[in-house]
């Protein structure tokens, strides 16, 4: 049966040639703490501020700005509770929005128990937020604003440029959760005007386990972990040498590959796209259809489980997913959807389908082929479907 991986949002293989780059320090000849003087720490040592300056390459940052985490969430949690404990004396306020990966939103809600005043902004049914309402919601005690740069359900790009000048001008610090867009659009964090940035190393053909929060030079933040020196006291304990050298070439070849794969990955996007809208009836497309990432698909079929279509397409070999991965036990809709307003019974429909390096239009066109199917047959189950259809 043919195999088609469509989740590529949700998680990546790892990249042979990262591998290669690991296997070492899984092994006998690499196995050094970074942190001890001897040889085998001083190769250690060496290798992580390489990786380091890799990834930092990959974002525009400087090397000593780039903090090594166990991946996206942890980042995230340092990112808004490391800000608001060096800053609450300034204020107590946090801004962001209503369809931030949950990560964020946890973690707001967990200052909101604290003490702390969060306001979660609305969107546009495209899942944008809109810079007016990020400036009426700034208080005279707001101390962070957090926007995610690329929506991990929709795709969407948000407009982090104009909401990062608006932050510098009125002194406030900005951080955006780039874990979907890190190696998937040019990031720059100057060109952005963030002060903070979360990335994750298995989001792009890198090993599971290892992030990164990138810090401005000069942003005042706290640790949320405690025990040692590592990562200039800002992440204590033994660093993840195989992750982070994984890390550190994934963002490498990604550099290297960036525009060449965008333009290739779009194409293939616009052709699902394209296809699903024309083959399928009573389907939406879900999120912004021009300023969206160029990996992301994400549909609401009327009349149908997102589930069942999940098991439908797993069936053929069809691996995708009906939003973030880190929600998938949920039986409820997504909270991004129902943001963007989106009905229940609408969003209960969805399926998101992110593409990567490895799919090819063969791939596109399998898919093309099978879904109308699956459509057509889980509608013939559906009374709902027979009654609207009646009513044509």
């Amino acid at each position: 049966m043919r195999r088609v991986y469509l989740d590529h949002s949700a998680t990546t293989p790892v990249r042979p040639e990262v591998l290669e780059a690991m296997l070492p320090f899984l092994k006998d000849e690499a196995f050094g703490n970074p942190s001890t003087v001897y040889s085998y720490g001083r190769e250690a040592k060496k290798a992580l501020e390489e990786a380091r300056e890799k990834v930092a390459n990959l974002i525009g940052a400087r090397p000593e700005e780039i903090f090594f985490t166990s991946g996206g969430t942890e980042a995230d949690n340092l990112a808004l509770i490391g800000t608001a404990a060096a800053n609450e004396k300034k204020g107590r306020h946090i801004i962001t929005s209503s369809i931030e990966h949950h990560a964020v939103l946890h973690t707001a809600q967990y200052l909101l128990r604290h003490g702390f005043k969060v306001t979660f902004l609305p969107v546009t049914p495209e899942g944008l937020v809109r810079v007016e309402d990020v400036e009426k919601a700034i208080t005279d005690e707001t101390i962070l604003i957090s926007i995610m740069h690329v929506n991990n359900e929709v795709g969407t790009i948000q407009p982090i440029k104009e909401i990062g000048k608006l932050a510098r001008e009125r002194g406030i610090i900005f951080h955006t959760d780039a874990v979907q867009s890190v190696g998937k659009l040019p990031v720059n964090v100057d060109e952005l005007g963030v002060d903070l940035l979360s990335a994750s190393g298995h989001k792009i053909y890198g090993p599971k386990g290892i992030g990164c929060l990138y810090i401005r030079k000069g942003t005042k933040i706290n640790p949320i972990l405690y025990g040692g020196a590592q990562e200039r006291k800002r992440r204590p304990g033994t660093e993840n040498m195989p992750g982070i050298v994984g890390f550190g070439r994934a963002a490498e070849l990604a550099g290297q590959e960036l525009e060449s794969e965008m333009e290739r990955l779009q194409a293939l996007r616009d052709k699902l796209i394209d296809g699903i809208l024309t083959r399928i009836e009573d389907v939406q497309l879900n999120g912004d259809p021009r300023q969206r990432v160029a990996t992301n698909a994400n549909f609401s079929f009327r009349y149908c489980e997102g589930e069942s279509i999940l098991l439908s397409l797993d069936m053929k070999g069809i691996c995708a997913s009906s939003g973030s991965a880190c929600t998938s036990g949920s039986l409820d809709p997504s909270h991004v959807l129902l943001a963007m307003g989106i009905p229940h019974e609408v969003a209960h429909g969805s399926v998101r389908m992110t593409l990567g390096r490895d799919n090819t239009e063969e791939d596109i066109d399998y898919v093309l082929e099978v879904m109308p199917e699956i459509v057509a047959r889980l509608r013939s189950m559906s009374p709902l479907y027979e009654e609207a259809a009646g009513k044509r």
